[in-house]
């Protein structure tokens, strides 16, 4: 199944919860997600077997990747059901994106559910720093030890994301690296993107993949290798003495729309063809009046069909102003 710019449907990211115990500047900002702020009710999420369900149709479509998201996704209950049953759709590379503050004690149902891997977002190893970020005083010290519970479960090779932002952690770059090189664990560095309308994104807070490259490469001498595979958002280097690799993932500066195969799926059930889109396409009322599989296929068709989405790519005046969906709504 091909779009209008004849990009396949590969990978599906499914957010499980608008909720997340975070309140990352980038992402959740507590002044906007406060207590009078009005999360989605439990009768408006989609229930497992409804997303299950979206699911199986896609992955009859080419998905081969689904991906849990949120908000943060382990504070769904009983995730690991969910997990079981779209680990029977067959062989798919089943993957978490979370903030690894309830992994330590998850991971080994998790894994047991029949997860293949996890990524673990950690913007700074210096506490501080981390704990400004996350905005809730949560340690670096258990995040790192989820990561490790994570690994010993079986999890692995984990996938560590840094979102990084100008004057805020970007002088902390160096220390990660070398903190997880000859870890077998993937740190991966995020230019800090505008996503959604809440964060406060200024294109001067961005730090360029290229200097975030150059930074580690003084200290850590590396080289880019090829994609382990076509649409591999994150660009690879790795380092010399044979340690291991890092990756960045420059949306801003090196787009790459023209590979991009990802599917989003939100909490409530809408379907959403870009990170950056300003409206989904409901598919919950379709779930839930009885309509058969063959209908439910027959709007996801159309929707892939017709999609054109290609914002990194223009970003101008031309997207500028425009009403975005929030990240903590349809995940990373």
């Amino acid at each position: 199944m091909l779009d209008a710019l004849q990009r396949p449907v590969r990978d599906l990211r499914i957010s499980v919860t608008d909720r997340c115990n975070f309140r990352c500047s980038y992402c959740m900002p507590k002044e906007i997600f406060n207590r009078e702020y009005e999360f989605l009710g439990r009768d408006l999420l989609l229930t497992f077997e409804e997303i299950a369900r979206v699911a199986r149709v896609l992955v009859d479509r080419g998905v081969e990747k689904i991906r849990l998201t949120g908000g943060e996704p382990l504070l769904r209950v009983e995730l690991e059901k969910l997990i079981a049953m779209l680990a029977g759709l067959g062989q798919i590379d089943l993957t978490i994106t979370t903030n690894g503050s309830l992994l330590e004690r998850k991971a080994e149902a998790l894994a047991a559910a029949g997860l293949s891997r996890v990524t673990v977002s950690l913007d700074s190893l210096d506490d501080a720093v981390f704990r400004a970020m996350n905005d809730v005083e949560f340690p670096v010290g258990r995040v790192l030890d989820g990561i490790e519970a994570a690994a010993a479960a079986g999890l692995g090779p984990v996938k560590i994301n840094a979102v990084v932002k100008r004057g805020v952690n970007d002088h902390t770059l160096v220390e990660m690296a070398r903190h997880f090189q000859g870890s077998g664990h993937i740190v991966r560095f995020i230019e800090y993107m505008d996503v959604g309308a809440t964060n406060g994104w200024r294109l001067e807070d961005v730090v360029p993949a290229i200097d975030i490259v150059a930074a580690i490469g003084a200290e850590l001498p590396c080289e880019p290798v090829e994609p382990n595979y076509s649409g591999e958002v994150a660009r690879r280097y790795r380092y010399l003495d044979g340690s291991g690799e890092f990756g960045v993932i420059a949306s801003v500066t090196q787009p790459f729309c023209g590979a991009c195969t990802r599917l989003r799926l939100s909490a409530e059930g809408s379907l959403y063809t870009c990170l950056f889109a300003t409206e989904g396409h409901d598919l919950r009322d379709l779930l839930r009046s009885g309509a058969e599989d063959a209908d439910l296929g027959a709007l996801v068709d159309g929707i892939w069909r017709g999609r054109t989405d290609r914002y990194s790519e223009i970003r101008s005046s031309e997207t500028r102003g425009l009403p975005k969906v929030e990240m903590s709504y349809i995940g990373g």
